[in-house]
């Protein structure tokens, strides 16, 4: 939540606020993501979720579509391999986070495409 807050004021703060709310929401991302790969399966709606702001925050904010598309898909490969092992309880949001990593790899592999040409 603390990356989320920060990628929020990224958008409203300029000059220095703006600097500081980067990196304190890309260390909290980092940290985040740290803390998932360590104590959350893969297919856990919140390491979802956290993949899923964090290539966000990648690919508007550090801006590199390149990066937020291997975080993205690597999150969205490894739940795919581990989705036998899902909670029947979190089936349905894992899967909606899933399909929401798909539909950003998808616009941002074309947006990536298009600037090859």
């Amino acid at each position: 939540m603390k990356g989320d807050y920060n990628r929020y004021l990224c958008e409203y703060v300029s000059g220095t606020e703006y600097e500081e709310s980067y990196e304190r929401a890309l260390e909290a991302y980092l940290q985040a993501k740290k803390e998932a790969e360590e104590n959350l399966p893969p297919t856990n709606p919140v390491r979802l979720g956290l993949y899923l702001n964090l290539s966000v925050f990648i690919y508007e904010f550090v801006r590199d579509p390149e990066k937020a598309c291997e975080v993205a898909k690597n999150a969205f490969d490894r739940a795919v391999e581990n989705i036998d092992s899902v909670n029947e309880d979190t089936y349905k949001e894992s899967t909606l986070i899933m399909q929401l990593l798909r539909d950003n790899l998808t616009l941002w592999s074309q947006d990536l495409e298009q600037k090859e040409d």
